[in-house]
């Protein structure tokens, strides 16, 4: 077995994985998921019911009208605080149903 002198960092070898197996749609919803409670509160949390991301769209399921109203007001602001916390431009819009 020949051996090579480069070597590879953990972090470089986990970001090469993730591009190769297209895992970055999956990571950002798990990180959207922890996120959720800490950006928008425990009161809001409680009345999401789904969290999904597909085709950088977040589909919010929430169970109160009135906070679906509330925030269909903000999906931009929701949008922006995410994409910001994410570090990168991951959601273009956000749907609440």
């Amino acid at each position: 077995m020949k051996r090579t002198n480069q070597e590879t960092s953990l972090k470089d070898a986990l970001k090469a994985m993730v591009e190769a197996y297209k895992l970055k749609p999956h990571l950002h919803q798990t990180q959207i998921k922890g996120l959720w409670e800490a950006k928008m509160g425990p009161t809001i949390a409680q009345y999401t019911t789904d969290i999904k991301l597909y085709r950088k769209k977040l589909f919010l399921t929430i169970t109160s009208a009135s906070l679906k109203q509330e925030l269909g007001f903000g999906k931009d602001k929701i949008r922006d605080m995410l994409n910001e916390a994410l570090g990168e431009e991951a959601i273009e819009d956000v749907v609440i149903r």
